[in-house]
């Protein structure tokens, strides 16, 4: 019960936080503000409170081999947004993420080999986004809606998805604490109401992000079961904030 009360609390207080620090700048920043595991870090802390470090360090491990499955997705959505409607770039770019996670469900690389593939296919995935364009004028703002459904869809899926690990294993529930819940949700607001200009920015600006979020699964990697865990996860999280401040002085320079 004690740990349930907990994440009632802690994920709307993540997710609200998150996305009206969001809502104050253009689109590639608030793409590189979800970088941060704002779902998928709540989801191992709970993980590793409730189950033992073998468990914790194999889901830690499947959520970084997760990177891989949002790189596609942002590639393909990026792409497909250049000629389709949202409906099919959602469609079409969580097919692909779909099909890269079922992949790694079933191929399992140590840390070593992981860690330094994932930042080169952050880095390809970086190099391989379209160009920027201009954006069209913002004509609405967000709905009352809004800020109460994000933080119930998320919300949900931590307390879901942290309920069936011991259903699915703990491979399985790294890889899908990544699916991209906020990532679709500020991606078809962006082209629906800046084109594809605004969704590339998104996607360009969690490309960028994604560097901080490699380095909390690594921090955490090369802690859990070394440090305690309230320890663990303040190292990892003081390593994303250093990198994260990188990857934001690097994406206003590389990333236009």
């Amino acid at each position: 019960m004690n740990i349930l009360m907990l994440k009632l609390l802690l994920a709307p207080v993540i997710i609200g936080g998150a996305s009206l620090a969001g809502r104050r700048w253009g689109p590639n920043v608030s793409g590189w503000l979800i970088g941060l595991p704002l779902t998928s870090g709540p989801v191992a802390f709970f993980v590793a409170i409730s189950h033992n470090d073998t468990f914790a360090a194999s889901t830690v491990l499947g959520t970084i081999s997760g990177g891989l499955s949002l790189v596609v997705f942002c590639l393909a959505y990026a792409w497909l947004a250049k000629w389709f409607r949202w409906q099919w770039c959602i469609t079409g770019s969580m097919l692909c993420y779909g099909a890269v996670t079922l992949i790694m469900q079933n191929i399992i690389l140590p840390l070593a080999v992981i860690f330094p593939l994932v930042i080169a296919v952050i880095l390809a995935g970086i190099g391989l986004m379209p160009a920027s364009e201009q954006l069209k004028q913002q004509v609405a703002k967000p709905g009352k809606w809004d800020l109460p459904a994000r933080i119930l869809i998320g919300t949900s899926f931590i307390l879901t998805l942290t309920g069936i690990a011991p259903l699915i294993g703990p491979r399985l529930t790294g890889l899908l604490s990544t699916i991209p819940l906020y990532t679709a949700i500020l991606v078809i607001f962006a082209q629906r109401l800046q084109g594809p200009a605004g969704s590339v920015g998104v996607l360009r600006g969690l490309l960028f992000g994604l560097f901080g979020f490699t380095g909390f699964y690594l921090a955490l990697a090369l802690t859990i079961g070394k440090l305690n865990l309230g320890m663990a996860f303040l190292v990892a999280t003081l390593a994303t904030l250093l990198i994260q401040g990188i990857s934001l002085g690097a994406m206003h320079i590389f990333g236009k």
